[in-house]
């Protein structure tokens, strides 16, 4: 996958571990915790904020540096400009004291900041970070502690290391070949936005790494356009044209989860649009405010909005939305309960409450299977 997006919402769970369960099942919610602070994950902004593998950090920070234009590192370079003795006080302050919390620091109400509300020393903390002056050494109750990149990283004090690192138009080319192999199967103008790297490409981008056989260029059915799938998933591939690649999964998605993150991509593979609507004004809203997409078998089928109690132990599925149109199987019911009680249960929330459901005989329907599943049989 190359990237893990980070975002804060947890009404359910932040979404980096979502996007783990939904590929791994149960596993310990500490695996990432543990990762960023023993160094095997770094955080970096990318896609947005992202864990990205160690083994990346020469390549994003040089792209950061030369290559990429995106919001946080336009505003820290700001802040770079015209708080350069902040940063410095920072800097030598953790210098001589060690990694830092933002909440280490007092809010100070005379301030004003248009900067998310944030107070100075946050924001003061985000520029360091995004020049890569400071980075994050882990992570408390999912705060960012910060620290000096060379405490965090002690190869990046090293000159051979700076020397050996690639330029940011060389990781530009890197970045579109990891793109089109984490994707899968991608057109070429979805490439750009898995790196958010600029321009959007067309199929004469692309027209080297096929020559040197690095990616095939394919036909999809239905399409117009060529489609590209990475020389790494070539047994993928020959299964799929022979029509022996079965999808057997069933899972509940992150709304910042790669198969959905490219909504144009979204809707052209699975025709499923899919907007996020937790920033949205709630009168405004369609389906909820964390509506995950439900993924099954290779078919995004549906979309819920939930929210885990976890002092009562209860997972509350506010609402179940089916693909307009479509009428779930039999098979489809009984797959959700099959992936939604191990689901709650990872959250502490075992108990699953179904509000309401669009069409509203669904709701009943999976009721029926979830007890089913937690039985092993049929009720009636």
């Amino acid at each position: 996958m190359a990237l893990l997006q980070i975002d804060t919402i947890h009404v359910v769970n932040r979404s980096p571990y979502l996007v783990v369960f939904s590929r791994l099942g149960h596993y310990p919610s500490v695996w990432l915790d543990d990762a960023l602070a023993r160094g095997q994950i770094f955080e970096t902004w990318a896609h947005e904020a992202c864990f990205a593998p160690r083994a990346d950090l020469l390549a994003h920070r040089a792209y950061n540096r030369t290559e990429r234009k995106h919001w946080g590192l336009v505003y820290a370079a700001l802040h770079h400009d015209r708080q350069r003795q902040h940063l410095d006080a920072l800097l030598a302050h953790i210098a001589e004291t060690g990694p830092v919390k933002s909440s280490d620091f007092e809010r100070n109400t005379d301030r004003t900041s248009a900067w998310w509300g944030w107070k100075d020393e946050k924001r003061w903390l985000e520029a360091l970070f995004a020049s890569g002056e400071l980075m994050v050494s882990r992570r408390e109750i999912f705060q960012r502690v910060y620290d000096l990149a060379e405490r965090v990283a002690p190869e990046l004090a090293s000159q051979d290391t700076i020397r050996a690192a690639s330029t940011g138009a060389q990781v530009h080319d890197a970045f579109i070949e990891r793109s089109v192999a984490a994707l899968g199967i991608t057109q070429a103008r979805w490439v750009n936005d898995y790196f958010r790297i600029k321009p959007r490409l067309k199929d004469s981008d692309l027209e080297e790494l096929v020559a040197q056989g690095v990616v095939q260029r394919v036909a999809v059915e239905g399409w117009d356009l060529p489609a590209y799938v990475h020389a790494s998933n070539a047994a993928l591939l020959k299964k799929a044209q022979g029509g022996k690649l079965v999808a057997t999964h069933t899972a509940l998605l992150s709304p910042f989860d790669p198969v959905v993150w490219d909504r144009e991509r979204a809707s052209t593979l699975f025709d499923f649009d899919y907007r996020l609507e937790c920033y949205t004004p709630e009168p405004k809203r369609v389906y909820g405010y964390f509506v995950l997409p439900i993924l099954c078998r290779g078919e995004l089928i549906g979309r819920l909005d939930a929210k885990a109690h976890r002092a009562t132990g209860v997972m509350e599925i506010r609402a179940l939305h089916a693909q307009p149109g479509v009428r779930w199987s039999d098979a489809q019911v009984s797959d959700l309960a099959e992936a939604l009680t191990p689901w709650a249960a990872w959250h502490g929330t075992p108990e699953i409450r179904i509000a309401r459901s669009q069409p509203a005989a669904l709701a009943a329907r999976v009721r029926a299977a979830l007890t089913v599943t937690r039985t092993g049989s049929d009720p009636h």
